[in-house]
């Protein structure tokens, strides 16, 4: 039995399952979810831990190893944390602020001293190892390396233990051909397979031979050819990071919704589609989720019942003609279509920099609520992707859903060995 958590923003997700090899599927895989107290947030970092700590004896006293297994306190804790949205995820100070922390500095440092110092508290064997080690995964001698590509402030941290890296170790445990692992959800990141030698911008030692894995953090990837609206723009300025993260305020769940709504407001100031007034609730930002953008999307009633019922829920509009319904879905669906193109570009770009398209398979995991459930978004990055590459080429490039399921991704940092192994 393996053991791993994942820190999110406002929660910690649990996971324990068994890991059989030879691709095998996870075997009595458990999953629970447990929402950090706001005391525990405004807290100190060991308070957090302790927390941690005092939850993970719960759980594995629920889901405690079997007789005939080697014993938890021989085993490693798999520990990644998730970053969702521009209020990214941190650990340090006296406050819990979920930012983005180095996996080279004194921030992981901390994270695993003072957990591994609430774990024996509370009387749990299971230890966090250096997060870098535990990165060392599997049976392929992968060496894992973070690098950012973007400026980093000076009140910043560079490196974030992202668990994409998780999703891309599960990802090769099923299949050898898994070169990169992309996360569509609140927020998005990538991570791929490389050689050593591709890493020149590396500032510490690397392996002399094997391979790397890159964790991208491609959200913040920008450039002039990308395809900005001044709806991007506007709502690049009134967010908590403006420049930054400008491909992830384009592609994300957190923002589509956003995106639609700003585009409707200056519908229904310029073109009175919701009447001669426009309807006040319109005008609160983040007020339309992505979830309930997607219902509407893909409403197929004849009338457009399901985008009546939620423009009615959310924001208070009534007197809808049926042409604005049509008209509020087509603003969704070129949203959502420009979002996706972007993303399987993004995918394109990966396999095209490891020089694997033209006669090497390569597969791709997604993970994430906006490609899991999306179905719309899902089928325009499938579409893009084959329409970049063509027939022929098209079919070396296996793009589909993580196996292991959301929040799997410790359990095979857990199962893998450390470089003294």
């Amino acid at each position: 039995m393996y053991y791993g958590v994942n820190l999110r923003q406002t929660k910690i997700l649990m996971v324990c399952g068994r890991l059989q090899g030879k691709n095998q599927p996870i075997s009595d895989l458990y999953v629970d979810e447990v929402p950090i107290p706001s005391s525990v947030m405004i807290g100190t970092s060991q308070e957090l831990y302790d927390y941690i700590a005092a939850e993970l004896v719960k759980f594995v006293s629920a889901h405690p190893e079997k007789d005939d297994e080697a014993p938890a306190n021989d085993k490693k804790l798999g520990f990644t944390v998730s970053s969702g949205d521009d209020q990214s995820t941190a650990i340090s100070g006296s406050n819990i602020k979920l930012k983005n922390f180095a996996a080279d500095t004194t921030g992981v440092k901390d994270l695993i001293t003072g957990m591994n110092r609430a774990l024996e508290k509370h009387g749990l064997k299971l230890r966090v190892h250096a997060l870098v080690s535990i990165f060392t995964c599997l049976h392929y001698s992968i060496n894992i390396v973070y690098k950012r590509h973007f400026r980093v402030d000076s009140d910043s941290r560079i490196e974030q233990v992202d668990d994409i890296v998780g999703n891309l170790a599960g990802g090769r445990y099923y299949d050898k051909d898994c070169v990169a692992a992309i996360t569509l959800g609140m927020g998005t990141n990538a991570a791929y397979v490389d050689t050593t030698q591709s890493a020149p911008r590396w500032h510490d030692s690397l392996p002399k031979k094997g391979e790397i894995v890159v964790c991208m953090e491609w959200g913040n990837f920008n450039t002039c050819h990308l395809p900005i609206t001044q709806y991007d723009t506007s709502l690049d300025a009134a967010s908590s990071n403006p420049g930054h993260r400008i491909f992830e305020k384009m592609i994300s769940g957190m923002y589509l919704g956003e995106i639609v709504r700003r585009v409707l407001v200056r519908m229904a100031q310029e073109a009175a589609l919701f009447g001669q007034s426009v309807p006040p609730k319109l005008l609160i930002p983040y007020l339309l989720r992505s979830p309930d953008m997607a219902a509407m999307h893909q409403d197929t009633s004849e009338d457009r019942e399901v985008v009546h019922e939620k423009l009615k829920e959310i924001f208070g509009i009534t007197n809808l003609t049926t042409m604005a319904r049509e008209l509020v879905a087509e603003v969704c669906d070129i949203v959502t279509e420009r979002g996706a193109r972007l993303a399987g570009a993004g995918t394109v770009a990966i396999v095209k920099k490891l020089g694997r398209i033209a006669n090497r398979r390569s597969v791709i995991i997604m993970e994430g609520g906006l490609y899991e459930h999306y179905r719309i978004f899902r089928n325009y990055l499938h579409s893009g992707v084959w329409e970049m590459l063509g027939n022929e080429l098209s079919d070396n490039i296996v793009v589909e859903h993580s196996h292991g399921g959301a929040g799997t991704g410790p359990l095979f940092l857990a199962a893998s060995p450390t470089p003294d192994s």
